[in-house]
């Protein structure tokens, strides 16, 4: 490939610019690279003795000395040449030689298909867009045109393989998961759910669904000419469902934030009615979901947080939890009064492809375009319509009825339950990380870090997303950021009596450690995929569950009291998500110049957790190390 295109096309993990079309050479390197993702290496097995020494120095801070020498012997009997661990790592050495990715399918069904936990609050992220203002309905249905036209300019993009290959460093990414977050739905079943992937069948959708007071509505987003339609069709369309759906109907979306074996039930029964088989089809096949929302229910006060938790589950039965159908992959949010942003389905995709989206969609707004890149005459012809928008109609016999009551009590709980702090932290953002030549993303996990020891005075087991789309259908790897290393840090900040510099020599050995990790992540040499992929082999092969996975040590750094990750984006948004575990935090953040966006929760039924006193614990954290970085550096140039 061509330097210029190397220089433009190396976007890093997360980001993605828009190519022009009109650079037909560069655009024809991005769809080989696309269709040619055969090239890339499949995901490694790592060697079973590095995983496992990996895996003994994560347990090391989590556990007392008794604790500890209980699992290094188990860890030494799994190991041994007579050990189930090597019979194990041959038949995983064996899967890999046989598929294209020995961890894929069994990781969709593992993290997400099989659980039956709601996908609410325990499973989908919320993307919350820059806040916009609306004064009228006027507005908010201009925004909601615009972002469905962002999106369809998006979607062109993905349908030529114009979309930039993301890369890492020189390194090009698997860019599988961009071709499956449109025109996909996850599907309920009794025990396991299933996905389809609409948007690449043979006769994908063309349209979209429009939820508005519970109604759902199907709008036809390309005319007979095959052209989209523009934003001032679209806002007639727009309007049509409102003025259609002016008064609140049945909830029957609320099902969808239903325990999966529940839903599943129900399900089976609501597609015996023809009407709503056909109907429920419509919405699983459209391109994605737009939600109309009236004003946030129960304010709190921050409109971050509102818009977070109207992102996440819709503020419940009383919100609008039933203006949704949270099965879809993409599912925009547009409030009244300029709460917006996007809830998603994860079985398809990380976050990365989720922000590349928003990016491109509020780049299409930011610029004034209706037009698509081809386009040169600055407004984009009407399409001609295909009709006016379709109501999806239900039948509501009584045993639907009451598993909609069965649901709002459900979520009800689950709503009163989570609790958020979302805020924008302006003490400083990435650049004057990077002045102090140390790596962001470490040392806001260093600061999660010593928050969570701030508050519990004890380490936490620490999840980090790490992707390894490097990979052929590569997806994520744990970072695991409680160290030996950040547990040292972590008692030096908080001594008193340290001098600075072994504060600041702590907190650069901590980050070097997490960097090291990362790296190996990154590389598919973590230890979380792999130890699963051990103890699914073993269940495969109708094997005993090896006492490694029933032992206090794997127990303790698998139960992930912080469930982090970092999702940057181009523009001030964030992502939000709940707790992993009960008594744990969830925390997402997005890294600007001069500030950071975190979404941060934690459950009210724990009495450990609370999110607002974590954003206090964290906000501290962050400004104590730019102190001491600072003081010490002043220090240095004396």
């Amino acid at each position: 490939m061509a330097l210029s295109a190397l220089v433009v096309l190396r976007q890093g993990l997360r980001f993605g610019r828009i190519i022009k079309a009109s650079n037909v050479t560069m655009v024809a390197q991005i769809r080989t690279l696309q269709d040619d993702q055969s090239i890339l290496p499949r995901l490694p097995v790592p060697p079973l003795e590095d995983t496992l020494n990996k895996y003994l120095r994560t347990v090391k801070p989590l556990v007392t000395n008794e604790e500890f020498q209980i699992t290094e012997d188990i860890v030494k009997k799994f190991s041994a040449p007579e050990g189930v661990g090597v019979q194990l790592q041959k038949k995983l050495l064996e899967r890999a030689r046989t598929t294209e990715n020995w961890l894929s399918d069994w990781w969709i069904n593992a993290a997400y298909l099989d659980c039956r936990g709601p996908v609410v609050v325990w499973s989908s992220p919320g993307l919350v867009f820059p806040l916009q203002e609306f004064k009228t309905l006027d507005d908010q249905l201009s925004f909601a045109a615009k972002v469905i036209a962002g999106t369809l300019d998006y979607k062109t993009m993905v349908d030529q393989k114009a979309v930039p290959v993301d890369r890492m460093g020189n390194t090009i990414l698997d860019m599988s998961q961009y071709f499956k977050i449109l025109g996909t739905c996850r599907i309920p079943g009794v025990t396991r759910d299933t996905i389809r992937f609409y948007g690449q069948e043979p006769n994908p959708p063309k349209h979209i669904a429009v939820a508005h007071n519970n109604h759902f509505f199907k709008i036809d987003v390309y005319g007979r000419d095959g052209k989209p339609l523009n934003v001032k069709q679209l806002v007639q369309q727009l309007r049509n469902v409102v003025e259609r759906s002016t008064h609140p109907t049945v909830p029957v979306g609320i099902l969808t934030t239903q325990n999966r074996n529940v839903w599943g039930k129900a399900y089976k029964q609501l597609r015996k009615d023809k009407i709503n088989r056909a109907s429920i089809e419509e919405i699983q096949r459209c391109i994605f979901l737009v939600a109309l929302d009236g004003p946030i229910f129960n304010p709190s006060g921050n409109v971050m947080t509102d818009a977070a938790l109207n992102c996440v589950h819709g503020n419940g039965p009383q919100g609008y939890a039933g203006n949704r159908w949270y099965d879809k992959t993409i599912q925009f949010i547009v409030g009244k009064k300029g709460e917006v942003g996007l809830t998603y389905e994860h079985t398809p995709a990380e976050g990365p492809p989720i922000a590349n989206l928003m990016d491109h969609i509020m780049d299409f707004i930011k610029s004034g375009r209706d037009v698509s890149e081809a386009h040169k005459n600055g407004t984009q012809p009407p399409a001609e319509e295909l009709s006016r928008p379709q109501r999806l109609m239900f039948n509501i016999g009584p045993d639907i009825k009451q598993d909609i009551e069965d649901a709002k009590i459900a979520l009800e709980s689950l709503v009163g339950d989570l609790e958020m702090t979302c805020f924008k932290f302006s003490g400083f953002g990435k650049n004057f990380i990077k002045s102090q030549k140390l790596s962001p993303d470490s040392f806001l996990q260093m600061a999660i870090q010593l928050a969570f020891y701030r508050i519990h005075h004890e380490p936490g087991a620490h999840y980090e997303s790490a992707s390894t789309r490097k990979f052929h259908h590569g997806r994520t790897e744990t970072i695991r950021s409680c160290s030996v290393e950040s547990v040292a840090f972590a008692k030096a900040m908080l001594n008193e009596a340290l001098p600075n510099s072994e504060k600041v020599a702590a907190l650069r050995t901590a980050i070097e450690a997490h960097k090291t990790y990362a790296r190996h992540a990154v590389n598919a040499f973590g230890v979380d995929r792999h130890l699963l992929g051990l103890k699914l082999a073993a269940i495969e092969a109708g094997m005993d569950v090896p006492t490694l996975f029933m032992d206090v040590g794997y127990l303790r750094s698998s139960h992930m009291r912080l469930s982090t990750s970092q999702v940057p984006a181009r523009c001030d948004a964030f992502m939000c998500f709940g707790p992993l575990v009960p008594d744990g935090y969830g925390c997402c953040y997005n890294p600007r110049e001069d500030a950071v966006f975190f979404g941060t929760s934690a459950f009210n039924s724990s009495p450990e957790t609370d999110s607002a006193t974590f954003r206090n614990a964290l906000e501290q954290s962050l400004m104590d190390m730019q102190t001491v970085l600072l003081q010490e550096g002043l220090k240095a140039k004396l």
